[in-house]
């Protein structure tokens, strides 16, 4: 028995490359008429796109104290599953203030007028061009949707997402735009030497490569949509809503806009997601003591 183990193991060995050698099997076809949103997975030798069974399912209705970045970008999406010129758009800002919300109730508001979702990761958009290929001859229309972005000077992605926004060969596909959220508007760190290269030429200020360089990453999304952090009205109105959403309302006990406040307090930030993660907590404490009564 001990006489085989070297054998198997230089057969395990051959089997590796071999698997690396031989082209991938063909993909099944997703299942884009069951299926409404995807999230690309990779491989050692490529990726494919996973259907997401149970998709975040939100209404724009639900989100408070956004109503000028919901028109902006619902007009935007509206246009697009219409089959007209719409941007890429990038929703930038303070966290938990309903960025990535905002995007995936368009898919839930648009969905049966034939629009995608297609989750993808950061450290995946260098895979840009085969998820491109995939589906430029659908006639689905696709929002790729990558989350909490931001790079590094030598990030992969940074060059793919680039070319792939304006300054490719290949076209992109009138049926796919980009939105991207991210708490950076520029999508880069930036630093005081950035600053420090700034001059001044018949006195006009010209930037530094290095925030040249920054800048024209973000501004090849054709929709800018800035969110900002809430002050204390906005919050509790927005908490307000999630209460009702559970059956309840501020005024359901005396104290309960002082545990709202009290809740940011401790969080640090009176954000919507804070706001949100409040009221699921605050009306699963009210039913527990209506069970144990």
């Amino acid at each position: 028995m001990d006489e085989l183990k070297p054998l198997l193991a230089r057969a395990d060995r051959l089997l590796d490359r071999l698997e690396r050698i031989l082209p991938e099997p063909p993909l099944a076809e997703p299942d884009w008429a069951g299926n409404t949103a995807f999230r690309w997975c990779r491989t050692d030798r490529g990726g494919h796109l996973h259907a997401i069974a149970r998709p975040h399912e939100i209404k724009a209705s639900q989100l408070r104290r956004i109503d000028h970045q919901r028109q902006r970008l619902d007009r935007n999406t509206r246009q697009f599953v219409a089959g007209l010129p719409a941007n890429n758009a990038l929703l930038w800002g303070s966290r938990g203030t309903g960025k990535s919300s905002l995007v995936k109730a368009m898919l839930q508001a648009y969905a049966d007028q034939g629009l995608r979702l297609l989750e993808v990761s950061p450290t995946d958009l260098v895979d840009l061009p085969q998820i491109i290929e995939r589906i430029a001859d659908r006639p689905e229309r696709f929002i790729l949707f990558c989350d909490d972005l931001s790079f590094e000077a030598d990030d992969p992605g940074y060059k793919a997402l680039k070319a792939s926004l304006d300054g490719s060969l290949s076209v992109a596909p009138d049926n796919l735009l980009i939105y991207a959220t991210s708490n950076r508007r520029h999508l880069l760190p930036e630093s005081m030497q950035d600053n420090l290269d700034s001059h001044h030429v018949d006195g006009e200020l010209h930037h530094g490569e290095a925030v040249e360089e920054k800048i024209s990453l973000s501004e090849r999304f054709g929709l800018w949509i800035a969110f900002h952090p809430f002050d204390q009205d906005a919050y509790l109105t927005i908490v307000d809503g999630w209460l009702r959403h559970y059956g309840l309302d501020l005024e359901h006990a005396p104290d309960t806009r002082e545990r709202a406040l009290r809740y940011a307090l401790e969080r640090g930030s009176r954000s919507g997601r804070v706001a949100a993660q409040f009221a699921r907590d605050y009306a699963g404490l009210v039913g527990l003591e209506q069970r144990e009564r």
